[in-house]
């Protein structure tokens, strides 16, 4: 397949883990060529850093007609503006999460591509790694027989203010992972219901690596997130998100009238994949799949596929706005005491073939 070549914008936090990936493990589909940054120092560094060609401008980027998919990995409040830009220039897009800050944003955006002919699509792309892919097949192959219901937690502390705007959050930031999970393994949700709130609403950057140790910050949005979802297929799940505890814990489990599925943690590509079934068999499943490593990026390549191919690409912008609709609608369950019917939908997307290989994305 002819490679595709790729432009990254942002080069913060997030980008050493992508770019480990698009450049080296994912390079038998994509050619990343250039990466811009707001600071073009940071530009310089990852360049360096990954042997990319070129760091340059976005302008440069955005400009360049050898370019076909633009990767975003700018802080959440720029997504829609870098996002907006890429597609009226041309180019595919691929985002970080949360696909923007507003539901309004998120659809102008997938509307802009649907109507350009362009791809767009975005994280998590956890579950196309073998961990939730054997999920996947246990689920298609009725081990646990018909599911009733679904939990998902991630409940953690995080003590910098930047994760407590408007924007960020547990939910917008870990409940993408869990909720995309869900979405991915039962199907689309058709009403939501929640409590969202702020328990604390002024704190203190307790992180001591921080320049910011010790500052007080006001809570912009809320810290402590509950959902429940009405699946089209008649399971209900609930979501919970919450910063304001100890650690990092993560769950997702799914119970059927056969047997319980603990999937891996959604925020990873691995396992392990526990099953309990009503014979009283338990055992960790062996994972059925690849790209059981950190293989962010792993939708890019998807992508690229798709465009080669013509065949959809499974990190979606149906997908991921969907998941951004759902995130909205339990905070506005919250906020007008009722449930919201969820107006957007998507489809599964199709499972990987297992044993595919990690050099294939069929």
């Amino acid at each position: 397949m002819e490679k595709v070549q790729v432009g990254v914008i942002g080069c913060g936090r997030i980008s050493p883990q992508y770019l480990e990936n698009l450049v080296r493990r994912l390079s038998f589909c994509l050619d990343t060529v250039a990466l811009a940054d707001i600071v073009p120092e940071a530009a310089q560094t990852r360049a360096q850093e990954f042997g990319v060609r070129r760091a340059c401008s976005v302008e440069e980027i955005l400009a360049d007609p050898e370019i076909e998919i633009v990767v975003n990995l700018t802080v959440p409040a720029a997504h829609y503006a870098v996002s907006m830009a890429a597609l009226e220039a041309g180019k595919h897009l691929y985002t970080e999460k949360p696909l923007a800050v507003t539901r309004e944003e998120g659809k102008t955006l997938v509307e802009t591509a649907r109507r350009k002919g362009l791809l767009i699509g975005g994280a998590p792309d956890t579950f196309l790694g073998a961990g939730l892919q054997t999920c996947r097949k246990l689920l298609d192959d009725g081990w646990i027989g018909t599911p009733i219901t679904a939990l998902g937690l991630i409940a953690m502390g995080v003590p910098v203010e930047r994760y407590h705007k408007v924007g960020v959050g547990p939910m917008f930031d870990m409940g993408p992972y869990y909720v995309t999970a869900m979405v991915t393994l039962l199907g689309p949700v058709k009403r939501v219901t929640g409590s969202a709130q702020v328990p604390f609403p002024e704190k203190t950057n307790r992180d001591p690596a921080s320049p910011e140790f010790g500052n007080r910050f006001t809570v912009d949005t809320p810290t402590n997130v509950n959902g429940v979802l009405d699946f089209e297929s008649g399971v209900v799940g609930v979501v919970t998100t919450t910063c304001e505890i100890f650690g990092y814990n993560p769950r997702l489990e799914i119970l059927g009238t056969q047997g319980i599925l603990t999937c891996s943690d959604p925020n990873m590509f691995g396992g392990p994949v526990l099953v309990r079934r009503k014979s009283g068999e338990a055992r960790e499943i062996p994972l059925t799949h690849d790209y059981s490593d950190r293989n962010r990026g792993l939708g890019v390549a998807d992508m690229a596929y798709a465009l080669r191919t013509g065949r959809p690409h499974r990190a979606s912008g149906d997908l991921v706005y969907h998941v951004h609709d759902i995130m909205h609608a339990i905070h506005d369950a919250s906020r007008e005491g009722k449930h919201v019917v969820v107006q957007s939908r998507a489809d599964r997307p199709a499972p990987l073939q297992a044993g595919l290989g990690i050099n294939a994305l069929e």
